[in-house]
């Protein structure tokens, strides 16, 4: 069974402004077995939607979605928009399966990505 992982930001009407969650996942991509697929929508403003992520993923053949949202906190949108317009999506793919991570969290990686970006300012360096 092919696995996919779907990376889902929250999605801006700015142009350019998924450049970085495209950098994104080609670094998960780097990161994950070769037969993985990795792709990236957002929930709104902008495409690639969810819907399309997931068909398009579908299309390369994955048989198995991990949508992970790539949002921080536990809020309305990691915790019901994107599982509900996953599970819409889904709808249209019978036989494929899916599931939705937890967002990311107070997770001990974020927090030194933070303190490396902020290090020289609280340090007056």
């Amino acid at each position: 069974m092919t696995t996919a992982i779907l990376i889902v930001d929250h999605g801006s009407r700015r142009p350019g402004a998924d450049v970085t969650v495209r950098e994104l996942v080609g670094i998960v991509k780097r990161m994950a077995p070769p037969e993985t697929l990795v792709e990236f929508a957002h929930m709104e403003f902008a495409e690639p939607t969810i819907a399309e992520g997931f068909a398009r993923l579908v299309a390369a053949g994955a048989r198995e979605i991990v949508v992970q949202p790539l949002m921080l906190a536990p809020g309305q949108h990691a915790t019901v928009d994107v599982p509900r317009l996953a599970a819409e999506a889904a709808q249209s793919h019978p036989g494929v399966r899916h599931t939705v991570t937890a967002p990311l969290g107070a997770h001990q990686k974020i927090a030194e990505i933070i303190w490396e970006r902020c290090r020289e300012a609280v340090r007056g360096e």
